[in-house]
Parts: C-alpha cells; sequence; structure tokens
C-alpha cells in the first residue's frame, strides 16, 4: 500500500465517517443537559481519525501501528457511549444500531491496517541527494 495522503487510508476514512456521525447527535438538544457524555463522545470521535492521520505522519510501520491502536480504542470506547445514550434516551435503538455498526466498520479497517503494518517492513529511507 502506497498512501501519498493520510485522506486516502481506508481506516481513515471509516474513522472520519465515524467522526461526522458522532458530530451531528452530539448537536441535539437533548445532550445540552448531559455535557460530560457529549463531550466525551466527541473527544473520542475526533480521536480516530486525529491519530491515524498522526501515525501516517512517523516513518516506521510500528510508531504508525501505535497510533491505530489508539484510535481503535477511541472506537471501542465509541461502542460504550452509544449504550449510555441510548440508555439516556439521546438516541433511538434505531440510531443506536446505526452507530455501532459505523463503530464496527472503524475498527474493522483498523484492524486491516494494523495487521498490514505489523506485516510489511518500514519503507526504504529516501535521502535527497
Amino acid at each position: 500500500m502506497a498512501w501519498h495522503r493520510f485522506e486516502e487510508i481506508g481506516a481513515w476514512q471509516r474513522a472520519w465517517e465515524l467522526s461526522e456521525a458522532v458530530s451531528v447527535v452530539c448537536r441535539r438538544h437533548s445532550f445540552r443537559g448531559d455535557e460530560r457524555l457529549r463531550g466525551q463522545m466527541q473527544d473520542a470521535g475526533r480521536s480516530g481519525p486525529r491519530n491515524i492521520a498522526e501515525g501516517f505522519g512517523r516513518w516506521k510501520h510500528g510508531d504508525f501501528a501505535r497510533f491505530v491502536r489508539i484510535a481503535k480504542a477511541s472506537e471501542v470506547e465509541l461502542l460504550n457511549h452509544f449504550r449510555e445514550a441510548l440508555r439516556a434516551g439521546h438516541i433511538s435503538e434505531a440510531e443506536h444500531d446505526r452507530l455501532d455498526h459505523a463503530a464496527k466498520k472503524a475498527l474493522k479497517a483498523a484492524n486491516g491496517l494494523i495487521h498490514w503494518l505489523d506485516s510489511h517492513p518500514d519503507p526504504p529511507i529516501v535521502r535527497d541527494p
């Protein structure tokens, strides 16, 4: 896999989609009384694409994979937050299922990226003449 920009990475794309879905839900009036949950959801949602982008900026695959694992942990955290949001009445069962599905797609993509990074050697260092 040869990416030139982090936006080309499937795991980043799925994480961004998840982040966007979380952002839309968190703008609801019902979350105004639940600032803590809203803030935790927003932070976890933003963490996925942010960490994958940062990892892309690292040279070594192991370092990149470490950041993808951080993104993955935030995506798992969102699964818990979605249950809390459902219990608190901020989202419907159908919305929970849609968000849960988006998180699981992001997790699957992150797992695939981690596997690829762990199983391929680091790219060669290119030196300017």
